[in-house]
């Protein structure tokens, strides 16, 4: 029987230069550096960690504007709804009917994949961020303050004492007002 093609023990016999053409030979020569630039570094450090795969929700007047997940169980839509949040259609928001949910649970409303497009009264925003970030940060102040305090006592009686310097010395002396959560973003 014979075949067109060689005998496979000519092929194994071959020495690198008859089967193929060294590759160093064939690369192209580098003409540009390809290191990356700190700037370079920190804007794919940006991209990295913040996702711009959502568009921006464009405002709506009165409410604050938010994505929420259906798939996190500790804090899920529902929990959301109680705290007043609802689902934003998209006769609400124009230029968006290209993210319509077709099917499932939330059709008819805003969504991307697992993220639901979803307002909340700017009152209940204001109040919810106050709690969070006016009020929480102080109830902690205040049992910093208190453990500072009950060292100091206990210090006292002993030939060392408690100073404090900096953030430290300014904590207890008064909280400051909560501020406006809303007019920082434009939704007031």
């Amino acid at each position: 029987m014979t075949t067109n093609q060689p005998n496979l023990d000519s092929r194994l016999k071959r020495n690198a230069a008859e089967s193929r053409v060294d590759r160093r030979s064939t690369d192209r020569p580098v003409r540009e550096n390809r290191e990356l630039s700190d700037e370079e570094r920190r804007e794919a450090y940006r991209k990295a960690l913040y996702q711009t795969h959502l568009p921006d929700l464009p405002p709506i007047k009165g409410h604050h504007v938010c994505w929420c997940t259906t798939t996190n169980p500790k804090d899920s839509i529902a929990s959301r709804i109680r705290l007043g949040y609802s689902e934003i259609k998209p006769s609400e928001v124009p230029g968006f009917e290209f993210a319509t949910l077709k099917t499932g649970e939330w059709a008819g409303c805003i969504g991307i994949n697992e993220m639901i497009a979803m307002k909340l009264p700017l009152p209940l925003y204001e109040a919810y961020m106050t709690i969070s970030h006016h009020e929480q940060p102080l109830e902690e102040e205040s049992a910093i303050v208190a453990e500072v305090m009950k060292q100091q006592e206990a210090a006292s009686g002993f030939i060392g004492s408690v100073q404090l310097f900096g953030g430290t010395a300014q904590l207890g002396k008064g909280p400051a007002p909560p501020p406006s959560f809303a007019s920082e973003f434009g939704e007031a």
